[in-house]
């Protein structure tokens, strides 16, 4: 027995393994091919072009549309270590100064942002009621007001609002209200439901009392029904906006440069509020160092009068003492003496004011309250050492050194008490604080989003990320018998591989066609149906008249059929009769094609054939035959027609059909009934060859009912769209009515990359809905 399997390329596969090696590879093994993968893909190439050129579309369209964003900049300087009295600032030893993240969190903060967004007037916003989706964009471009929109609440190019002030009630803060212009320079004011909450006019402040608004719209241009949106923010709407847009990041290390960054849609909004916040952090800085001299100031200014009395008390003492010795006068020992004593005094002081000063900031623990306690001990000894010597002097030179150091430290004290009340006062008059505006704010006159270039590189890249994946899902849904190999690991021998004819395309195209009429009609109904397909419907209904094997006899799927009938013709040898079966696991296989061309061929050969058509549903032989479908089969097993009323002939001699008839109610009873088997014998008598067309396998069971009754069962199976398993549902259907499959034939194999790659199976069998054709 010859098997013509020449045009096939195909793998060995398992007939019900889940997984499908490519060429070369073990059974078990768990690599991908990437071969295999590019072939699918280079077979969808215009898919996955079609898919890019949408995504980017889309990406294009997005980009063209979105509001664009804008960003104004500023910067700040903290000058590091700057003192307004550098003598007499009095600075702890140690003390840094505050860090750059320290001013970014009180640049963040609400205090900051609250008083900024009240300066720019961000309390107050008034947005336009664009047209839905495009409007925006369609106003930023200029676009007029188009025909179709006049009397529309939409607002377009040139129509504009202003809208000076609005105070409401606790209650309506945060809420939208509605202005819709009503006439010229008038409008009335809608809350969020609609209702209508009073009416006002151009330049005259509207007020209500219950509940209270009051709103002043300075300027109306725009036509009647327009509407514009008007809201009052909260304090926390206010803070959070700014918030969410505001940015700040040090320049540099340790630079003490700040950048300040807002983003937003209105370039002059942006450059209002970012110097609102860097001006309020102006005053804020200022405020808190003319604080810190106050506090100090007055610190000095109740220390001075003590320090007065303790000099005064401390003269008396001496002028006292030297009149009562006569004016004793020092010796250049005790002299010396005395102005160390007098210098430790006054640096003891001064470390006592800063101890005071940092307790207050810190615990005695701290490395610099440390430093300072080590460095007063130090000199506290220093002291003691001093004072120890003058016990050695006499008792007049004593006594005199002891209220001699007392005045002059109290007279040092007490000048250096002047002047930093003096410089305090001074500093408090003329106090800058240590930051600084470096530059203002300019907002840049490009937009920083959307970036249109780097949206469309990424939707590209996208789409054709999107395209492979559907490329590869559908190819993964859809692993439908690629190879002879996986219909032999079935116990099929093939006899014949067909490749896709152009007719046969527009056969298969015919019937996605009508899948698609049925969805339309399922959504729109019959009428838009029918309206839609009609023009198709006729065209294909032209192409598929005629058998191919009679108009291009030279097809490459003609040439295939051919050796097909010789291979039949040693397999039917040992058939009990001269009947053949054809059918399929689903429909949209090419059984009707195979069936009328291989009955062609083999009338061409000088057989006698007659070609049935038992698909008593849908069958449409004669349409290949350019006749009707009444008067054929179930119109004869009925007992209206006769036998040679049912025969027609061809153009092609030795060739005659039988089409379906009128399509039946029960057609399986039909062909069960004793008269069908009856027709087959007396047919049978007058033909070299018996071909039945017959309806899918697994949609009816009709296949089954004729199969009992021939002696040669072919299944036809479509490449790339009947599973493997959807095949051996269908074999162990016929199997278990008693019906042995002789073999089977591969039709429509398309020359693709990847259909040399046996790759792949599919899981699932479809469900099918086999319902009678009316014509």
């Amino acid at each position: 027995m010859s098997v013509n399997s020449a045009n096939s390329s195909a793998n060995n596969a398992a007939p019900v393994q889940p997984a499908r090696q490519s060429r070369g590879q073990n059974q078990n093994s768990d690599e991908i091919d990437l071969g295999y993968l590019l072939a699918i893909c280079l077979d969808h190439k215009w898919l996955i072009i079609v898919v890019t050129l949408i995504v980017a579309l889309l990406g294009y369209t997005y980009a063209t549309l979105a509001t664009p964003i804008y960003r104004a900049d500023a910067l700040l300087q903290v000058e590091q270590g700057q003192n307004n009295l550098s003598s007499l600032e009095m600075s702890v030893v140690g003390q840094e100064q505050t860090a750059s993240s320290t001013q970014s969190e009180i640049l963040r903060s609400r205090m900051i942002m609250g008083r900024a967004a009240e300066q720019a007037g961000l309390d107050l916003v008034v947005t336009p009621n664009y047209f839905p989706v495009i409007g925006a964009a369609m106003v930023r471009m200029g676009t007029g007001r188009p025909s179709f929109a006049q009397g529309s609440e939409h607002v377009w190019a040139g129509d504009t609002i202003a809208v000076e002030d609005l105070q409401v009630d606790q209650a309506l803060s945060g809420q939208p209200l509605t202005i819709e212009i009503t006439e010229a320079n008038s409008y009335r004011l809608l809350d969020q439901t609609g209702r209508e909450l009073g009416v006002g006019r151009a330049g005259q402040r509207y007020l209500s009392e219950t509940p209270y608004i009051e709103l002043l719209v300075s300027q109306i241009n725009a036509p009647v029904n327009v509407q514009f949106t008007v809201l009052k923010r909260t304090d926390a709407q206010m803070i959070g906006n700014l918030q969410g847009r505001f940015e700040v990041a040090s320049r540099g290390r340790d630079t003490g440069i700040l950048e300040l960054a807002l983003q937003g849609p209105d370039r002059q909004e942006l450059v209002r509020s970012l110097n609102a916040i860097a001006d309020v952090y102006l005053v804020q800085n200022i405020n808190r160092q003319a604080a810190e001299a106050e506090s100090r100031l007055e610190f000095l200014e109740q220390q001075t009068p003590v320090i007065q009395g303790d000099l005064n008390s401390a003269e008396n003492r001496l002028n006292d003492y030297r009149a009562s010795q006569d004016s004793v006068d020092l010796s250049f020992e005790t002299r010396t003496m005395l102005e160390r004593l007098v210098a430790l005094e006054s640096e003891l002081n001064q470390l006592e004011i800063q101890e005071s000063e940092l307790s207050q900031r810190f615990t005695p623990s701290h490395p610099s309250y440390q430093t300072l306690l080590e460095k007063r001990a130090q000199l506290e000894r220093e002291r003691a050492r001093l004072e120890s010597q003058t016990d050695n002097l006499p008792e007049t030179q004593r006594q005199v050194l002891r209220l001699n150091r007392d005045v002059e430290v109290s007279q040092a004290i007490y000048m250096q008490m002047l002047n930093a009340t003096q410089e305090l006062r001074i500093a408090r008059a003329g106090t800058v604080g240590n930051v600084r505006i470096l530059d203002d704010a300019v907002a840049g006159s490009s937009p920083i989003a959307p970036r249109k270039n780097l949206i469309i590189v990424i939707s590209l890249m996208a789409g054709v990320m999107l395209g492979l994946m559907i490329v590869l899902l559908r190819h993964m849904l859809r692993r439908g018998v690629e190879s002879v190999d996986q219909l032999q690991a079935l116990g099929l021998q093939v006899y014949a591989t067909i490749p896709l004819s152009e007719r046969q395309r527009r056969l298969f195209d015919r019937f996605k066609d009508r899948k698609w009429r049925h969805r339309i009609r399922a959504a729109f109904g019959n009428t838009m149906a029918d309206t839609m397909g009609k023009a198709r419907q006729f065209r294909r209904a032209k192409e598929e008249n005629g058998v191919l094997a009679l108009v291009d006899p030279s097809d490459l799927a003609i040439e295939a059929l051919r050796s097909l009938r010789t291979s039949l013709h040693f397999a039917m040898l040992e058939a009990g009769n001269k009947r053949l079966m054809l059918t399929g696991p689903s429909p949209a296989v090419g059984k009707s094609f195979i069936s009328a061309n291989l009955a062609a061929i083999c009338a061409q050969s000088g057989q006698r054939v007659l070609l049935i058509d038992a698909d008593l549903r849908k069958g449409h032989i004669h349409r290949s035959f350019k006749g009707e479908s009444a008067q054929g089969l179930s119109d004869y097993l009925v007992g209206d027609c006769s036998l040679d009323t049912v025969l027609r002939g061809t153009e092609q001699s030795g060739l005659d059909y039988i089409a379906r008839g009128t399509a039946p109610p029960n057609p399986s009873e039909l062909l069960m009934t004793q008269r069908f088997a009856q027709f087959l014998d007396d047919v049978e008598s007058q033909y070299d060859l018996v071909i039945i067309d017959t309806p899918p396998a697994l949609a009816v069971t009709d296949a089954a009912v004729v199969g009992k009754l021939v002696g040669t069962t072919l299944m036809i199976t479509r490449f790339r769209e009947n599973p493997v398993n959807e095949i051996e549902r269908s074999l162990e259907q016929l199997e278990n009515a008693g019906v042995v499959v002789k073999g089977s034939i591969l039709n429509a194999i398309e020359r693709t990359a990847s259909s040399y790659y046996g790759y792949g199976y599919g899981y699932g069998y479809y469900h099918y809905a086999y319902k009678s054709d009316s014509d």
